[in-house]
């Protein structure tokens, strides 16, 4: 029986590489489900749904997995980011299908509301006009038929009494003609003096009335199915503009520029991926929260409280040597040059600088991650002593 369920069929391709990544890297260390949530700090559940492919994980979790595993932080950040894309455009083209959906479905409800009075309102009305023409006809043929000697309850009967009790039943809204009473029109046809053009003209007067009525009633749904339509458009259209007003109101930077130090041009999420030396972040205005050694080179956290921001630095290290670090779902590299010193860009930190995560690869693969310094006077000096940049 495989560990891992098939992935969905409908999910991105980016999304279902990268979730194979972290497949390929629990399993290489061969951890379960429940080790992987205990060395991360993100739950059991959390993890079966990232690996699952029903949840993108986040930033912090990815960063987290990969220092359990051993694995390249920079490399399954480029991934995430891939994957992060793709979930996004998945989430808006569902979006805008459901929206197509729901109103499609009031566009068919109120079509359906608009159309049934055309249907019915005729109907009724047109009901009596036919019963009186039909009555109108059946007296003249009796005339007729008197006028030449012949029985009018044998000929008219047979003939009225089935189209009264069928005529509710027959869909179409045109009122009887003449030809629906052939043995009348003979009769009326025979009569001295009488021509037969008259008996269709009863018909015309009473079927103009109805085609209006019919005509009016289905222009007045129309109209009324349109409005709740654009109603109905309305109502669902303010949902999605709010997500372009919050574009236009960074109106807080300014206020807090002129309480920066001389020298200082950032801080918090304007100083990410900025150089900490050029922005005025270093000197006197950083510390070292953390640090880790590794043979001779040193990886360090740099931290201003001023800029509210950090940075790794590597110092002795080897050509082509990495330093990363990662805080507040942005992270930053930087490789070390010919003379052994390098640093990140800045990251914008919000909570204690000492949980901030930076590393160093070197070329051969080993990693070394910095650690707290301890807060004792004598950690105090030696971080005072050791602040460079």
């Amino acid at each position: 029986m495989p560990r891992w369920k098939a992935l969905p069929e409908e999910l991105d391709p980016q999304v279902g590489e990268f979730t194979g990544q972290l497949r390929r890297l629990v399993d290489r260390n061969g951890l379960s489900v429940a080790a992987v949530a205990d060395r991360t700090g993100y739950s059991k559940t959390s993890w079966e749904r990232y690996l699952n492919g029903r949840l993108l994980p986040p930033l912090r979790a990815v960063v987290a997995l990969a220092e359990v595993t051993g694995a390249q932080p920079a490399h399954l950040t480029t991934l995430w980011e891939l994957a992060e894309r793709a979930w996004s455009r998945a989430e808006m083209r569902q979006d805008v299908t459901m929206e197509a959906i729901s109103v499609a479905q009031a566009r068919a409800a109120l079509g359906e509301f608009g159309t049934e009075p055309a249907q019915t309102a005729p109907t009724t009305k047109s009901a009596k006009p036919a019963k009186a023409a039909k009555a109108a006809k059946a007296a003249k043929g009796a005339k007729a038929a008197k006028a030449k000697g012949a029985k009018p309850p044998q000929a008219a009967g047979p003939l009225t009494e089935p189209l009264t009790v069928q005529w509710p039943q027959q869909p179409r809204l045109d009122l009887p003609s003449s030809a629906d009473f052939p043995a009348e029109q003979m009769a009326a046809a025979a009569a001295p003096g009488h021509s037969p053009a008259p008996a269709s003209s009863p018909a015309s007067p009473a079927n103009q009335p109805a085609r209006r009525g019919r005509t009016a009633v289905f222009v007045a749904g129309a109209i009324g199915a349109l409005l709740l339509a654009g109603a109905a458009v309305l109502l669902l259209k303010p949902a999605a503009e709010p997500v372009t007003k919050p574009a236009a109101a960074p109106a807080t930077a300014p206020s807090a520029k002129p309480d920066l130090p001389a020298g200082v041009h950032c801080t918090g999420e304007g100083c990410v991926g900025k150089d900490p030396e050029k922005m005025g972040c270093g000197g006197t205005h950083a510390v070292t929260p953390s640090r880790g050694l590794a043979g001779r080179s040193v990886i360090e956290v740099r931290y201003s409280a001023v800029c509210h921001t950090a940075w790794a630095r590597i110092s002795r290290a080897a050509q082509g040597d990495q330093a990363t670090i990662s805080a507040g779902g942005h992270s930053a590299t930087a490789q070390a040059e010919r003379g052994g010193d390098a640093y990140t860009p800045m990251v914008a930190v919000s909570g204690d600088p000492a949980k901030v995560a930076a590393c160093q690869t070197t070329m051969a693969g080993a990693k070394n991650c910095a650690r707290p310094v301890p807060a004792t006077p004598a950690g105090q000096a030696t971080r005072a002593a050791q602040t460079v940049r």
